[in-house]
C-alpha cells in the first residue's frame, strides 16, 4: 500500500520507531525497557554501565519512542498490521529499525526448498515495506534493517538445540541475511549486523534453550532457543547503534 498522501507533522524532536519481531521486543529480556530497541532508546546503566550516555535519549533528551514490534511477527504481520500502525502515528519517525524474517524461515524448518522460497518472499516483502517506510520517515530520517542470528553459532548442531537435523540450516540463514542486506542497500537503509554480533553467544557459550532472562553467564545471549535474553538485548542494541553510527 502506498504511503498516505495526507501531510502529517514532523516530530518536535527525534522520534524512534521499532518494527518487527521478538528480536526487538522487551518480553524475553526481562520486561519493559530491557529489550534491544528499548536499550537503543534509553540505556539501563545498571546492567550496561559501559553504555552510559550512549543512547538516543541522552543524545537528544527530546527523543520519543514507539515500540511496534511484536512477538512472533512475520513479514505478513509487518505488511498487514505494523505498517498500518506506523501510518497511524501522529508524527513522522526520524529513526526506524526493523527485525524480520526469522519467523518466516522457522515456519518451514527442515525443508530446504521451501526455505529458499521463503527467503525470496521475505526479500520481496521487505522490499515493499522499505519503500513505504521511506515515504513515512521524516526528511533525513534513518532506516536500519537487522540481520537474523543463528543460535547454533554456525555449527548447525540442531540436536544440541533440541531440534530435528537440518543440514542446510546455516546456509539458508546466510542466504536470508544476504537477501536482507541486498534489499536494505537498494533502499539506502543501514544494516545492523545482529547475526555477526551474536556469533559466539549461542551454543558456544551455553544452552540457548534455557528460559532465564538474566543468566549468570553474560556470554549467553539466548533464551527459549530463539529469543534474545537481557544480555542478548544489549547485543541487538549494539548492532543498531553501530549501524546508525557507521
Amino acid at each position: 500500500m502506498p504511503p498516505d498522501p495526507r501531510p502529517f507533522p514532523v516530530a518536535a524532536g527525534p522520534f524512534y520507531v521499532a518494527l518487527g519481531d521478538s528480536i526487538s521486543i522487551d518480553d524475553y529480556a526481562g520486561g519493559p525497557g530491557r529489550g534491544g530497541a528499548s536499550l537503543l532508546f534509553r540505556n539501563r546503566d545498571d546492567d550496561f554501565p559501559d553504555w552510559r550516555g550512549r543512547d538516543l535519549l541522552t543524545v537528544d533528551p527530546g527523543t520519543t519512542f514507539a515500540l511496534l514490534a511484536t512477538d512472533g511477527a512475520t513479514t505478513r504481520t509487518l505488511l498487514q498490521a505494523q505498517l498500518r500502525r506506523l501510518r497511524a502515528l501522529p508524527e513522522r519517525p526520524t529513526v526506524v529499525t526493523l527485525t524480520i524474517g526469522g519467523n518466516d524461515l522457522l515456519s518451514v524448518y527442515g525443508d530446504s526448498a521451501a526455505a529458499r522460497e521463503v527467503v525470496a518472499r521475505v526479500e520481496a516483502a521487505v522490499d515493499g515495506a522499505l519503500a513505504e517506510i521511506a515515504g513515512l520517515v521524516a526528511p533525513g530520517g534513518r532506516i536500519v534493517v537487522g540481520t537474523v542470528y543463528d543460535p547454533s553459532d554456525g555449527t548447525g548442531d540442531a540436536v544440541r538445540l533440541g531440534l530435528p537435523p537440518w543440514t542446510d540450516a546455516v546456509a539458508v540463514i546466510d542466504e536470508l541475511n544476504q537477501a536482507l542486506r541486498g534489499v536494505a542497500g537498494r533502499h539506502g537503509a543501514a544494516v545492523a549486523d545482529i547475526a555477526g554480533t551474536f556469533h559466539g553467544h549461542g551454543l558456544r557459550a551455553g544452552d540457548p534453550a534455557r528460559p532465564e532472562a538474566r543468566p549468570a553467564e553474560r556470554d549467553l545471549w539466548f533464551c527459549r532457543l530463539i529469543e534474545p535474553n537481557a544480555w542478548g538485548a544489549g547485543g541487538v542494541r549494539t548492532a543498531f547503534w553501530t549501524a546508525l553510527h557507521a
